[in-house]
């Protein structure tokens, strides 16, 4: 979703408050939850949870937008936004994250232009290529400290 729209401004459909979906939701386009959702996957192009809305599922989105609860991972290709009454309890992988103050957020954050390969296994391989040690700095081997 754009920044500088509101989400009533590019919404295709709608849980609307006092309203509950169960089961798996797959839509193309936007989708703005401010009832509740459980259920086995949601996935939507863009994706706002109002400041009512409750979630207990794994979302799948381009980009997601959270007021309200979310029990369950999230996996966005583009933009996680955390607004301050957020309240998320899963892990979060995108390439970013924007988290404003007052969210609570209990869960792991894997932030990464490449989603589908572990950041740790990325971060090591980068720590290692400059291939300085105590022997190539001073020619003899030390013992470290």
């Amino acid at each position: 979703m754009a920044l500088v729209k509101t989400a009533s401004d590019v919404t295709n459909s709608t849980i609307g408050e006092n309203s509950y979906f169960s089961g798996r939701f797959f839509i193309n386009g936007s989708l703005k939850i401010d009832g509740k959702f459980e259920g086995k996957s949601l996935q939507a192009d863009q994706l706002y949870i109002g400041a009512s809305g409750r979630v207990r599922t794994n979302v799948n989105a381009t980009s997601v937008i959270v007021e309200g609860i979310i029990i369950g991972n999230i996996v966005a290709r583009n933009r996680v936004m955390l607004l301050p009454t957020a309240r998320i309890l899963g892990d979060i992988s995108t390439p970013e994250l924007i988290i404003q103050n007052g969210v609570i957020l209990e869960g792991r954050c894997m932030i990464s232009n490449d989603l589908k390969h572990s950041a740790r296994q990325y971060i090591e391989a980068e720590y290692g290529r400059d291939n300085l040690s105590l022997e190539k700095l001073f020619g003899t081997k030390q013992k470290a400290s």
